[in-house]
């Protein structure tokens, strides 16, 4: 089965990727790396990270790779910031959402 996701969910994931590689990851490298946990195609990556890069919360810088110049991306202050309310949000999420496939009451009555 697939989960949806949404835009806010792949922001939140893509920071944790670049964010892993203190001095910047490229795009492919990034695909690879979450293609590990969900389904993502480089057409779908490409629009999140040039939305993370005018929001602020990656830069970006080009280097020399075999001949090429390769676009690597950074996790800015911002984008750290951003990151760190994710995981919050998703922690608080998650319980939920788990509570509810168990079929506790509580979380129930804590989603209306």
């Amino acid at each position: 089965m697939v989960f949806n996701t949404g835009a806010s969910l792949l922001d939140g994931i893509v920071l944790a990727v670049v964010a892993k590689a203190p001095e910047g990851a490229y795009g492919y490298k990034i695909t690879q790396d979450i293609r590990e946990m969900i389904d993502i195609s480089e057409s779908t990556l490409y629009p999140v990270l040039r939305r993370l890069q005018k929001d602020g919360c990656l830069t970006v810088c080009d280097r020399q790779y075999g001949g090429r110049n390769r676009r690597y991306y950074i996790v800015t202050e911002r984008g750290r910031e951003q990151l760190e309310d994710y995981r919050k949000s998703w922690e608080i999420y998650a319980k939920k959402i788990s509570e509810i496939f168990r079929g506790c009451p509580e979380a129930r009555d804590g989603m209306r």
